[in-house]
């Protein structure tokens, strides 16, 4: 089973770029493998945008394999200056524990964590780098990079190229994501590295360093950049991220996200973001017309069901049958309180249908907002107590997204 990662990796879209594939596969077969992902702690939780690597490691971990996930408790406080065009706010260290216990919840759905050959482990790279000491750590690392090299990574290059500013603290950035990787190695015998495509660059470096310093094999495998058919940028959308802690964003809504897939995704998103056959997968995504509905329904369900667990995704997709198909305002639709009486425009900003008041009346000139089902024409509308129905009152956006508005 072991030597099944890569083959089921590929097949479902996951991989990019491979180190060297034909030596990983015959790592992978003589026994378990224990790889790792960093995740910086920039916010309390984290987005659609790293569900990839989540499954990556989940799948890791269903064939014979054992995940390593990375805090990054140390190298949060530089920042990953890859393909931005500006630094990174610096956290306090405050501010980076909160972050770090509230990814921590995220990944107790998808993998299994313990103390056997293929349990995951999660560690925070603090653990070394806030005790290196600088001359040193150069004498001994730094001596093994070279700087016409990092400046030819494509992150580094492209910040250069347009004249923005590269500070000397996000440059060591690649050092310590390669230092990570030889410490895993030293203490936990980590020999792939994994992450999205931007970071192929600072994988090799680590794979490098530990090929040098400990004359060993160690991997690397990158994940494509993800962005929809339309093009927009993986788990964005007009109302803001896409959380995957619960208590940013409701099951309900993280179930509407995915429901709300562009029909052109819908195959590649079940391969990717389900645990469905692939056959089955191949089945739905050929479906079209009025039958891709049904495929995103199936997308949404289980999808949610891997983060929240299957009772809230089946209480998330009836409650949304409940509110579109039968057009009632179901007492499980996501909820917003609002002091009546409020303006429309005001509780369509605070519900996420717009970003800003001008957005809003926009929406109700393309007759896109609705109270209680009646479409709203005038922007300076309020909502009343005189609107309320057993004690709330539906504001929708469109077919696909409502709240209910509670006094």
């Amino acid at each position: 089973m072991t030597n099944e990662f890569l083959h089921v990796a590929r097949e479902r879209g996951y991989i990019h770029q491979v180190t060297d594939e034909a030596a990983l596969t015959a790592r992978m077969k003589q026994g378990p493998l224990a790889s790792y992902i960093g995740f910086d702690c920039t916010a309390d939780s984290l987005h659609v945008g790293s569900l990839m690597q989540i499954m990556l490691l989940r799948l890791l971990q269903r064939t014979g394999h054992k995940p390593v996930v990375l805090m990054g408790g140390g190298t949060s406080k530089v920042g990953d200056p890859s393909f931005r065009d500006e630094a990174r706010p610096l956290l306090t260290d405050a501010q980076i524990e909160v972050n770090k216990a509230g990814i921590r919840k995220v990944f107790d759905p998808f993998l299994s964590f313990g103390e056997g050959a293929t349990d995951a482990i999660m560690l925070d790279n603090a653990e070394w780098l806030d005790q290196l000491r600088y001359i040193p750590f150069l004498r001994e690392v730094g001596r093994y990079f070279s700087v016409n090299r990092m400046l030819s990574m494509d992150s580094v290059k492209q910040r250069l190229e347009r004249e923005q500013s590269f500070s000397f603290l996000e440059f060591n950035y690649m050092l310590l994501q390669s230092y990570d990787f030889l410490e895993l190695f030293r203490r936990y015998g980590v020999g792939l590295q994994m992450g999205g495509s931007d970071q192929w660059g600072n994988i090799i470096m680590g794979a490098d360093l530990v090929r040098r310093m400990e004359s060993k094999e160690a991997f690397g495998v990158t994940t494509p950049l993800l962005t929809t058919a339309s093009g927009t940028k993986m788990g964005k959308t007009a109302a803001g991220a896409v959380w995957l802690n619960a208590e940013k964003l409701a099951p309900y809504d993280y179930w509407q996200f995915w429901r709300n897939t562009e029909d052109a995704d819908v195959g590649r998103f079940l391969a990717l973001f389900t645990e469905l056959p692939m056959d089955e997968v191949r089945r739905l995504g050929a479906l079209a017309g009025a039958e891709v509905n049904e495929a995103k329904k199936v997308l949404a369900t289980e999808a949610t069901a891997l983060l929240h667990g299957r009772e809230a995704a089946e209480l998330a997709a009836e409650t949304a049958r409940r509110a579109f198909e039968e057009g009632q305002a179901a007492e499980t639709l996501p909820g917003i309180t609002a002091s009546l009486p409020a303006a429309v425009i005001d509780l369509a900003v605070q519900a996420g249908f717009a970003a800003s008041k001008g957005e809003a009346r926009r929406l109700i000139r393309q007759n896109g907002l609705k109270l209680n089902d009646a479409a709203i024409s005038d922007e300076a509308q309020e909502v009343t107590a005189a609107d309320l129905r057993d004690g709330a009152a539906k504001l929708s956006a469109g077919r696909k997204r409502h709240v209910l508005i509670r006094p």
